[in-house]
């Protein structure tokens, strides 16, 4: 049985940083709020559309949701949708993998094959 993946799109420079350290807090907006925000395959493009337009250099990192453990939570957010948050850090080592979004004509371009 496949497992669901929740994505987590971070700018060039916080990929560069998570990579280094191994391990990240997030964005600054992650920090400020107290959580990692992800979003799942169906809500990740609304989520770049709404807080990363007309950002370039943006890297889609996968990671499965059940190997998050009790720290993830489902949480009502846009529109009442649920979403996952992460209370703690976020290692490296729990990415299962990461693609660059590039930025086209009408916005974000995503892998095809989200699951």
């Amino acid at each position: 049985m496949r497992t669901m993946q929740i994505y987590k799109i971070l700018r060039a420079a916080e990929w560069q940083a998570f990579k280094m350290a191994g391990k990240t807090t997030g964005a600054p907006i992650d920090v400020q709020d107290g959580f990692i925000h992800f979003s799942t395959a169906k809500q990740v493009r609304e989520t770049a559309a709404k807080h990363f337009a007309d950002e370039e250099g943006l890297v889609l990192v996968a990671f499965e949701a059940d190997a998050m453990g009790t720290m993830l939570k489902w949480e009502a957010s846009r529109g009442g949708a649920l979403f996952p948050h992460l209370y703690r850090e976020l290692m490296m080592s729990e990415a299962l993998w990461n693609r660059d979004i590039p930025l086209g004509p009408d916005g974000h371009v995503f892998p095809e094959d989200l699951a």
